[in-house]
């Protein structure tokens, strides 16, 4: 059928406007769409302070990594505050069990010990022992213990110049770093001793000093169920726990150690690295620095 011109020309235009509407309709709703999907992209909540946002993606590797930097995030905010540290807080459900004098002949069995009872340890080590027990502290390191600093050669920290002083913690900080361990940010004074001179040191080297509130005496060889006794008598939240890996026979320590993480266990404590447990639960502000504990 033919039509007019005029009349052609109206139904051209109106099937034109039709496609154009419908091709803006279709735009339109794109635009909402995209809008909409913005909108919830910027009400997703952000996760808690401390969580990756894609932790469940994490390999093993980054979340230690991750870990690692909140630590390390935690002695740093104490090292604000004060030099040292005698336990952790008091709100939590953690304890650290901490050994010293390593590593020697006795290491890597208790690493072993500690592996099957799946806990994690705090390991404050000498350094001219690395040159002979170095198996131990690279077992520490792939267990994932902490190794932290106990000066080169496990002197009177009080009794040495300025210069003696830094030379000891520096000393066993290269031999850990050799090791390929990470750099130690924890020191603890043999016979708990230290003076003004050393928390200066200590400011220099990044060095949070960790003492302890539980001394089992394992050191004197007691007996297993007197270092058992000793270690539950002493453990509540928060509490750090001295014990040692070497200097000496270390069987009856390796001994106690089951018992003393199932007795933590049912108390519903959980024993964990120091920097966890400064995480975790840190000590309030306002503490007490500690003072020479060696007497001398």
């Amino acid at each position: 059928m033919n039509l007019p011109t005029g009349r052609l020309q109206d139904v051209y235009f109106r099937r034109r406007f039709g496609a154009v509407m419908g091709a803006l309709s279709v735009v339109a709703l794109m635009i909402a769409a995209l809008g909409s999907g913005s909108s919830s992209h910027h009400t997703i909540a952000k996760p808690p302070i401390g969580q990756h946002p894609s932790a469940r993606q994490l390999t093993p590797a980054e979340r230690d990594a991750l870990a690692h930097k909140e630590e390390e995030g935690a002695i740093n905010a104490i090292l604000a505050r004060t030099p040292a540290v005698v336990q952790g807080g008091d709100k939590g459900n953690e304890v650290a069990l901490t050994f010293d004098d390593g590593p020697g002949p006795y290491t890597m069995s208790l690493v072993n010990t500690l592996n099957r009872l799946h806990v994690q340890a705090t390991f404050f080590a000498i350094g001219t022992e690395e040159r002979f027990f170095s198996a131990g502290t690279l077992l520490e390191l792939r267990s994932g213990d902490v190794v932290g600093d106990h000066t080169e050669t496990h002197p009177m920290m009080a009794s040495l110049s300025k210069h003696d002083q830094r030379e000891e913690l520096q000393n066993q900080i290269y031999q850990i770093q050799l090791l390929g361990g990470p750099t130690p940010r924890l020191f603890r004074p043999p016979y708990g001793s230290f003076n003004a001179t050393t928390f200066h040191e200590l400011k220099r080297q990044h060095l949070l000093m960790i003492l302890w509130s539980t001394d089992t005496g394992d050191y004197a060889r007691p007996g297993v169920q007197s270092i058992e006794q000793r270690a539950l008598a002493g453990a509540h939240p928060g509490a750090i726990i001295l014990m040692h890996d070497a200097g000496g026979d270390r069987s009856e320590t390796i001994a106690a150690l089951p018992s003393i993480v199932h007795g933590l266990r049912e108390r519903g404590l959980h024993p964990v690295t120091v920097p966890r447990l400064l995480l975790d639960d840190p000590p309030p502000p306002g503490q007490p620095i500690p003072t020479n504990l060696s007497g001398g």
